[in-house]
């Protein structure tokens, strides 16, 4: 079984632990501190572990012509990308404050560090945990310095290959063994036949001691419940308040409805995984005193036959008597008093039974 790690204080992930469901903000908040906030109540309310956002140092995330790019899409906040960004963009000082609203409300709270200088302010923040995003992941100085920083990782892998998640795994794993791998698909919104699921099964057969999880850009729910079925420990949602709202990534977020029917739904999930082993439960007396079969005279049997395959059936009968299990069993076997056809074979009507232990 997959190693357990402290995630947040007092929150381990992996193992036998519930799922870590982080809503991710982004920058799903317009630029606006009062919506933030407002969305990491929901985060809350909704259920959610950690309300999560994506901090950027922007002259060290983009060179100079990419922040000067005419940005003409109908979802820019400015003239040029960088004006863009800087929009949409919190400082530390407004950091810090949604930091301590999260506290106040008791949700866990984080961000993607989308550079190094990024990573450093998280780090100062003390964030409980460094959320590596897609685009960081084969940036192997980026990933070994914010490794070095001894806090746990979640790292995403979207546009990555399996190689590289091998790579990936071997620089990070000497320095600092709390990490977790979640397989994602970087598209939004994802269609279902880009998800590819099985990349989780595979994860946990070739990173057999770290958790595995999943982050999704699809919309609705039903994909990441799978995902939690297949034994995904966090998983990762962009939210809105609005889909209708600007902004490329709202459509594939969830809206507060909806995260509350995802957290509800893992969950429920996690209960219904329950244990390997196969028996009868007590909850399923009840139908079995009903419903439940046993061995029947299908003729009428003097005392002192010898049981004979044609002379038993299998119904439900009143009272209980052998199993249809043990009906092989009972070949062979004499029985001591007059059963009548249609009757119950009991234990008493049997000379010398002696009950099979089920293994």
């Amino acid at each position: 079984m997959p190693r357990e790690f402290e995630l947040c204080p007092g929150r381990r992930v992996g193992g036998d632990q519930p799922c870590f469901i982080i809503a991710e903000i982004g920058q799903n908040h317009q630029g606006d501190l009062d919506i933030a906030r407002r969305m990491i109540r929901m985060a809350k309310e909704c259920g959610a572990d950690c309300a999560k956002f994506q901090k950027s140092e922007l002259e060290h995330k983009f060179n100079k012509k990419a922040l000067e790019r005419p940005y003409t899409s109908k979802h820019s906040w400015g003239k040029t990308y960088g004006e863009h960004k800087r929009h949409l963009e919190f400082s530390h000082d407004q950091y810090r404050e949604l930091k301590k609203y999260a506290e106040e409300i008791g949700i866990f709270f984080t961000a993607s560090g989308m550079d190094e200088m990024a990573v450093e302010f998280l780090h100062e923040l003390d964030v409980p945990f460094f959320k590596v995003g897609s685009g960081d992941t084969n940036n192997f100085p980026y990933l070994e310095k914010t490794a070095k920083k001894g806090r746990p990782m979640v790292i995403s892998s979207g546009m990555q290959s399996m190689n590289t998640m091998h790579q990936v795994y071997q620089i990070v794993k000497p320095i600092n063994p709390n990490f977790c791998f979640l397989q994602c698909t970087s598209a939004y919104p994802l269609q279902p036949e880009d998800v590819n699921l099985r990349v989780i099964s595979a994860y946990q057969s070739a990173f057999p001691d770290i958790p595995i999880g999943y982050s999704g850009h699809e919309t609705g729910i039903a994909i990441s419940v799978a995902a939690v079925a297949m034994g995904a420990k966090v998983v990762e949602r962009h939210v809105t308040l609005d889909k209708t709202w600007k902004g490329s990534d709202h459509q594939a977020s969830l809206e507060p409805n909806e995260l509350a029917e995802l957290v509800k739904a893992i969950r429920t999930v996690e209960k219904a995984m329950g244990s390997p082993i196969k028996q009868l439960l007590p909850c399923e007396m009840a139908c079995n005193e009903k419903l439940g079969k046993s061995v029947v005279a299908k003729v009428t049997i003097p005392e002192g036959t010898v049981l004979t395959l044609d002379m038993l059936t299998v119904k439900v009968g009143e009272p209980k008597g052998f199993p249809p299990e043990a009906i092989f069993d009972l070949v062979g076997q004499k029985v001591k008093r007059h059963i009548e056809e249609d009757e119950t074979i009991t234990e008493q009507a049997v000379e010398n039974h002696v009950k099979k232990v089920k293994c």
